[in-house]
């Protein structure tokens, strides 16, 4: 039992667990904006361009009845299938995935540049084993002592 009381507290403590943790936080207050833009914003413009249709009043009753609003189905007791509301939470989840197809992809973006920054330049030059003379890096022989260069397909002793 002890054992696994330090397991845990080690993840709990570790910055991977704080950082779920806040990236949770973070996603539900977002997850309220989200639904602000898209009931508040979103939807209205799109029922302006249809012509004055409230998508939230799409439904069907499902104990056969015929109802003028969602409310007054809701009030006489009627389970309602509200296709209006999925097509809302449908639009809800496009903006979320498209905002965070943005946001993966710029910390992708940087923490390449970061890598790349991180990597050492290759040296312009190498040194001959056989006269230690700086010679260009993709040399096969050295200009100084015409010894063949490792990595070159010609064999060291040839040159010997």
């Amino acid at each position: 039992m002890k054992k696994t009381l330090r397991e845990f507290r080690a993840f709990a403590v570790k910055g991977n667990a704080l950082d779920l943790a806040v990236g949770v936080i973070i996603g539900a207050a977002f997850n309220a904006i989200v639904t602000s833009l898209v009931n508040d914003v979103i939807m209205p413009l799109v029922s302006l361009l249809t012509g004055g249709f409230d998508f939230t009043q799409l439904f069907i009753a499902l104990d056969g009845n015929t109802y003028a609003t969602l409310e007054e189905a809701k009030a006489a007791g009627a389970a309602v299938f509200s296709y209006g509301s999925l097509i809302s939470a449908i639009v809800n989840f496009l903006i979320v995935a498209w905002v965070l197809f943005f946001v993966t992809r710029a910390l992708l973006r940087l923490r390449h540049s970061r890598e790349e920054a991180a990597e050492p330049a290759k040296p312009a030059v190498k040194q001959c084993p056989y006269c230690l003379s700086e010679v260009p890096a993709a040399a096969t022989r050295c200009p100084h002592c015409t010894s063949v260069l490792e990595g070159s397909s010609k064999t060291a002793g040839a040159a010997e």
